[in-house]
C-alpha cells in the first residue's frame, strides 16, 4: 500500500517542478515509509512513496514500460491486485515481458493490451494514475467498493491528484477552503460520492475512471451496483458463498511481509481469522496472527446497550484459542484516547475533524501496536453492510423511514429526545435538508429488477444506501487510520465478486432463519465456534469508562470558555454549554457524545489545520 500524487498540466513544462511534486509527495510518507519516487515529464508529474509488501526489491515506482527507448506507459499506483499472478499468465501468452515480480507492472501491461477496459479485468483494492505519452492522457482509476482513497482538483490547464486531500493542497495553486456546502458534507454522517469536502476537490468515484487530456477531463463508471435475477436455491447460495470466501482469504494472504488479521469476537472478523488459519495451515506457512483492542475498565464498566449487548474480550480469546491463534490484545485507557497527541496525528491523518471521535483514535492506535508485528492485516469490515449486519436492516420502523437508515436508527423512536443543533442559526446550514436530498439523488441512482415486490423493492435500497454510502464512512477512517502508520488493511468481505452475488440474493434469502447475516453464518458455522456463531451482532467498540466521559466534558469546558478558540464562531453558545453540562442517558447521551465529539475535533482543525472557511 502506497501513497501517490501527480500534476498535469499542458500550459506549462513540469519538468522544471520537480520542487512541487516532491513537496506533494512529501505528505505522503506515512503511507509509504520504504521508498519515494518521482517522474518528470513536460506536462506531468507523478510521485510516489512505497509501503512494500510485494517483490520488495524490484518494485519501485513510478514504474514505466518503455518501447525503443521512450516511456509508453508510466504509473503511480497504490494497493494490490489479487488477481496479478493469473494475469501476468495470460498477457505473457499474449506477447508480454515482465521484469519484475510486482502486481504494479501487470497493471501497467493490462492497459496496453486491453486499453481503458483494463479496469474491468482487474481484482483487488487500488487507485492510481497512469499516464500514456502517446495519447498525452492520465487515467485516474479507482477499485470498485472505494476501499482505497483518490482526490483530484481540476486545474485551467490539467488537473492535481493525490491519495489524500493533504497531497493535493500541497500545491501552491489550490487554498484549503471549506465553503458551506463542505461543511454541510462533514457534519452529514454520510458520504456523497464525488465530494472532497474542500472546495473544487473531487473524490474519484468507487469503479469510476477519471481521463484527463488536452480537451478536458471525463469521467465514467466501470463498475456499478447492478440487479439480477438470483436463481441459485439456499444450499447452492450458501455453498457459493463458502466458495467465494475461501478463494478470496488466500488470494489476499500474499504477502512478502508480515501479516496478521483484526480479531473483535464478532462473527465477521472470526470468520476471517477462521479461514486465514485453514489456509496458512495448508500452506504449512504456521499460526495466524490475530490482535484484538479492548479498553482498561471495560468489563467492569460495561453496560448493555441496543447496540453492543456483550463485550468482545470472551469471543476473542475464545476464537484465538479455537483457531490457534498467535494472539495479541492492544488495550487502551482513556488518557490515551484523550492524549492531544494522539488526536492530533488522528487529525493529519484524516484530513477533516473525525466524526466519531475514540472510535478514530483507538483505531488508530490500535494499528499503531499491529504495525510493530505486522505490515498487512486483514479485517472483517464490510460484512454488515454485504449481508445485512446491522440492526436497522431488521426494524419495521427503520426500514419504513424516509431517510438514510442509519439516521433512522440514530434518531430513536419517535419522542426520543435529541440533542439540539450546537450551530449558531445565522450559519444556515440546514442539515436535514442537506442528508434529505443526498438521500434523495441516492435513491435515483438504485436500478431495479421488474416485478419485485414491495419488500425486495426496499430492501434492494437498503443495501444500496449501506454499500455506496455508510460503508465509504467506514472504509476511508480504516484506510486513513491504518495508513498514518503505513500499515495495509485488506478486506476480504469487499471482494467485488462476493458483492455483486449477496447483492442479488433475495432478502427472504439473505435472512431465511430469522437472524443478521444468516448466510454468512451457515457458510462458515464449520469453522467457528457455536458461541460465536450464536453471538448477535456487536458494532466496533466505544469505550464505556465514565473518566473518558468527564474528559470530554471538561476539555468541552475549556474550548467554551476559551474566548480564542476558533469553533466558537460556529456555535450557539448556550446550547453548547447547556449540552456540555446535560446528564444525558440511552440515545440521547450516545447523541450528545457524537456532538460533543464533532465540537472538539472542529475546534482542533480549525486551530492546526491550514484551512479557511467561507460560509454563506
Amino acid at each position: 500500500m502506497c501513497g501517490i500524487v501527480g500534476w498535469v498540466d499542458f500550459a506549462r513544462d513540469l519538468r522544471r517542478e520537480g520542487a512541487v511534486l516532491r513537496a506533494m509527495t512529501a505528505t505522503m510518507s506515512l503511507r509509504g515509509p520504504d521508498a519515494e519516487g518521482v517522474w518528470l515529464d513536460e506536462h506531468v508529474g507523478l510521485g510516489h512513496r512505497r509501503l512494500a509488501v510485494i517483490d520488495l526489491s524490484t518494485g519501485a515506482q513510478p514504474m514505466t514500460v518503455e518501447h525503443d527507448g521512450a516511456a509508453i506507459a508510466v504509473i503511480t499506483y497504490s494497493g494490490e491486485v489479487y488477481n496479478y499472478r493469473e494475469l501476468r499468465t495470460q498477457l505473457r501468452g499474449l506477447g508480454h515481458e515482465f521484469r519484475t515480480e510486482s502486481d504494479t507492472e501487470v497493471v501497467l501491461h493490462a492497459y496496453l493490451e486491453w486499453g481503458e477496459n483494463f479496469a474491468g479485468h482487474l481484482n483487488g483494492m487500488y487507485a492510481f494514475g497512469l499516464w500514456d505519452p502517446r495519447e498525452q492522457a492520465l487515467l485516474l482509476v479507482r477499485d470498485r467498493m472505494g476501499i482505497k482513497p483518490l482526490y483530484y482538483r481540476p486545474m485551467p490547464d490539467g488537473v492535481v491528484f493525490a491519495s489524500e486531500p493533504k497531497g493535493v493542497l500541497a500545491h501552491p495553486q489550490v487554498p484549503a477552503v471549506v465553503d458551506t456546502d463542505g461543511l454541510r458534507e462533514l457534519l452529514a454522517f454520510t458520504k456523497t460520492p464525488g465530494h472532497g469536502i474542500y472546495r473544487d476537490l473531487r473524490e474519484v468515484r468507487p469503479g469510476e475512471i477519471v481521463r484527463v487530456d488536452r480537451s478536458g477531463l471525463r469521467a465514467r463508471r466501470y463498475w456499478s451496483l447492478t440487479p439480477r435475477e438470483h436463481t441459485d436455491d439456499r444450499d447452492t447460495t450458501v455453498r457459493t458463498v463458502r466458495e467465494l470466501l475461501d478463494d478470496i482469504v488466500q488470494r489476499q494472504l500474499i504477502a512478502d511481509v508480515p501479516l496478521g488479521v483484526l480479531l473483535s469476537g464478532g462473527l465477521d472478523s472470526s470468520v476471517i481469522t477462521a479461514l486465514a488459519a485453514r489456509a496458512l495451515a495448508a500452506q504449512g506457512a504456521g499460526p495466524v496472527r490475530s490482535f484484538a483492542v479492548d479498553f482498561a475498565g471495560q468489563t467492569e464498566h460495561f453496560q448493555q446497550t441496543g447496540m453492543h449487548l456483550t463485550p468482545d474480550a470472551p469471543f476473542v480469546h475464545e476464537v484465538a484459542q479455537h483457531v490457534g491463534s498467535d494472539h495479541t490484545d492492544i488495550v487502551l485507557d482513556s488518557p490515551a484516547l484523550m492524549d492531544p497527541l494522539y488526536r492530533a496525528g488522528v487529525l493529519t491523518a484524516a484530513d477533516v475533524p473525525p466524526a466519531l471521535g475514540d472510535m478514530y483514535t483507538s483505531l488508530y492506535l490500535l494499528f499503531r501496536a499491529v504495525r510493530e508485528r505486522s505490515t498487512v492485516a486483514l479485517s472483517g469490515e464490510s460484512a454488515d453492510e454485504v449481508f445485512g449486519g446491522y440492526a436497522w436492516f431488521h426494524d419495521p420502523a427503520v426500514i419504513r423511514a424516509d431517510t438514510f437508515p442509519w439516521m433512522a436508527a440514530i434518531r430513536g423512536a419517535p419522542g426520543d429526545p435529541q440533542p439540539p443543533s450546537l450551530f449558531a442559526p445565522d450559519l444556515k446550514l440546514d442539515l436535514p435538508g442537506y442528508q434529505d436530498a443526498a438521500y434523495r439523488q441516492a435513491l435515483t441512482e438504485v436500478d431495479h429488477l421488474p416485478g419485485e415486490s414491495p419488500e425486495e423493492y426496499r430492501m434492494r435500497e437498503m443495501f444500496y444506501l449501506n454499500l455506496t454510502r455508510f460503508l465509504q464512512v467506514l472504509l476511508d477512517r480504516k484506510d486513513r487510520m491504518s495508513m498514518a502508520h503505513g500499515l495495509e488493511v485488506r478486506v476480504p468481505f469487499c471482494d467485488h465478486r462476493l458483492v455483486e452475488y449477496v447483492y442479488n440474493v433475495p432478502w427472504s434469502l439473505k435472512s431465511f432463519d430469522g437472524r443478521e447475516k444468516s448466510l454468512l453464518r451457515a457458510a462458515t458455522a464449520d469453522v467457528l465456534p457455536a458461541s460465536v456463531v450464536a453471538r448477535r451482532k456487536s458494532p466496533y467498540p466505544s469505550t464505556q469508562d465514565p473518566a473518558y466521559e468527564r474528559m470530554l466534558a471538561d476539555r468541552t469546558r475549556a474550548v467554551l470558555t476559551d474566548p480564542g478558540a476558533p469553533v466558537r464562531a460556529l456555535l450557539d453558545d448556550n446550547r453548547a454549554r447547556a449540552l456540555a453540562g446535560a446528564k444525558l442517558e440511552g440515545g440521547a447521551l450516545a447523541a450528545a457524545r457524537r456532538s460533543v465529539e464533532m465540537l472538539l475535533g472542529l475546534n482542533e482543525w480549525l486551530s492546526r489545520y491550514p484551512v479557511r472557511l467561507e460560509l454563506n
